[in-house]
């Protein structure tokens, strides 16, 4: 079964509903250089409270420094960590070392050929990958939110070069999700924007995006 995780969640409402229609994993977003759904630490603290057995609280983080991001992990009570941007070479054991616990999931935004080679490399040191749409290079970072999609064949090149678990993201909804399924076949997949209307969770377009992942999880 293909795992669904719901990013940009903004209260303890919404994770409910997220839940309830079928999320395994909820995503929190801290601050962020650009794009939607940060909310400020307390809310992440208190939603990740109260998440129930069985679903897994990401915590979106643009934060480089390992003991930075440690610190922000222990504050926040979330499970694991989602890293948004690049870190330098060591970063990830250094990380390891200060939250054994936590699961790492790096960020690599999928710009062109040369992100294989980049996944490739930062695989050993985490355990998962999410395959997104940001530009990390820009003169305002984009580490996610964007509502774009990449180039899928890019991202099915990774999923097969690596023997961890892949989430795809970047503008996917339930008009082609399914393709993307059938072209990346990904552990999982990730949605902010897609299944939102005025930027609060839409239960009808949710509802949609989870019967098209089922649907492609029999083809």
């Amino acid at each position: 079964m293909i795992r669904v995780k719901v990013c940009c969640i903004g209260s303890v409402d919404e994770a409910h509903v997220a839940v309830r229609l079928g999320a395994s994993a909820l995503g929190l977003v801290s601050e962020m250089p650009s794009g939607p759904g940060v909310i400020d630490e307390d809310a992440i603290r208190e939603i990740a409270r109260r998440v129930p057995p069985g679903v897994s609280s990401f915590l979106l983080t643009s934060k480089r420094d390992p003991e930075e991001i440690a610190d922000q992990h222990a504050r926040l009570g979330t499970q694991v960590i989602q890293i948004c941007d690049r870190l330098a070479d060591g970063a990830h054991a250094e990380l390891r070392r200060a939250v054994p616990a936590a699961k790492l999931v790096q960020v690599v935004h999928v710009t062109g050929p040369e992100s294989v080679a980049e996944a490739v490399a930062v695989a050993p040191h985490v355990d998962g990958l999410l395959l997104d749409s940001g530009r990390p290079g820009a003169s305002t970072k984009e580490l996610g939110g964007t509502g774009r999609t990449h180039d899928w064949a890019i991202s099915a090149k990774i999923r097969d070069r690596v023997d961890l678990p892949v989430f795809l993201a970047g503008g996917l909804d339930a008009r082609n999700v399914a393709d993307a399924v059938r072209s990346v076949a990904p552990y999982g997949v990730d949605l902010c924007s897609g299944v939102r209307t005025e930027g609060a969770i839409d239960e009808v377009e949710l509802r949609a995006f989870m019967a098209s992942v089922r649907r492609a999880e029999k083809t």
